[in-house]
């Protein structure tokens, strides 16, 4: 075990076979899927740290499992499938779970009753270890033109309509009692944000699986939260960190063929104890400078 440890960590760094494998269409494809992935996480994760839906997106991400599940049972793109997983799952959590005190029993009242469907679904589907496997862990090689496509798709529309819904979305996440007393529509701006998040979900889940998906959609933005209280700042932050995370992680893999969803994890929680210590160490730092 440890000299294949070892084999892997002498391969992370073997840039000849990295660049090789970076001229086949596939992996630069893939890269791609990564590069938006990252842009998508880091814009919406902010807002779900603000509105502490992170286990929300675990449920999102673990429903998408469902979707993928049931069109791989229906033989149709596993893609779709994880999409409308997710998105439905997401505007149940959006209906049900507007307030702060039953969000999370709502959650996990569907997240049950989705995972017991999906054990169903893999059950009764072909015995494609592989395919049932990398819903799990993701797969981000198989992503395709097709797929990638759709990816590109999903994206501009994401970005559109968060640039639209932005500014409102961002009052009723940090103060919604204030924004409902001021007209804004928070139930309807939840509805909305839990599809753009259930889409977002989806693609995550067939980059890093369902059981890692948190690492891109959360963890990027938690960091970025430790140094800065800003909005756009935090965000912009999120940005690099979920694209560092998602494109290194391929880099990384690619010459070991690891896994990627190892890699990319690896990265987000180095990052995220890097802007820990950072931002313990500056909040302490003006504790110090501010007189007694």
């Amino acid at each position: 075990m440890s000299g294949k440890l070892a084999e892997v960590v002498t391969e992370m760094f073997d840039f000849h076979t990295t660049a090789d494998l970076l001229s086949y269409d596939f992996v630069q494809q893939a890269v791609l899927a990564a590069a938006l992935l990252g842009l998508l996480a880091g814009m919406i994760g902010p807002l779900i740290v603000s509105r502490q839906m992170s286990f929300a997106v675990h449920g999102t991400s673990e429903l998408s499992l469902t979707g993928a599940a049931a069109a791989l049972l229906a033989g149709i793109g596993v893609g779709v499938g994880a999409i409308a997983g997710s998105v439905v799952a997401a505007v149940l959590f959006g209906l049900l779970g507007t307030r702060v005190r039953e969000r999370d029993s709502v959650i996990a009242v569907v997240l049950s009753f989705g995972l017991g469907l999906s054990v169903l679904f893999l059950w009764l589907g072909p015995s494609r270890a592989g395919s049932k496997f990398s819903l799990l862990t993701g797969q981000v090689v198989s992503v395709g033109n097709g797929g990638l496509g759709l990816l590109a798709a999903c994206t501009v529309g994401v970005l559109l309509v968060l640039a639209v819904v932005y500014r409102p979305l961002l009052f009723a996440s940090t103060d919604p009692e204030v924004a409902i007393a001021r007209g804004v529509p928070v139930r309807a701006l939840s509805v909305v944000f839990a599809v753009l998040l259930g889409v977002t979900a989806a693609f995550g889940v067939q980059i890093v699986g369902a059981l890692l998906v948190l690492s891109l959609l959360i963890t990027p933005a938690a960091a970025a939260a430790r140094i800065t209280a800003s909005p756009a700042r935090a965000t912009l932050l999120a940005v690099m960190f979920a694209e560092v995370a998602a494109v290194g992680g391929i880099l990384l893999s690619l010459a070991p063929g690891v896994p990627v969803s190892t890699f990319i994890t690896a990265i987000s929680f180095t990052i995220y104890l890097i802007c820990r210590l950072v931002g313990t160490r500056s909040r302490n730092r003006r504790r110090t400078l501010v007189p007694a």
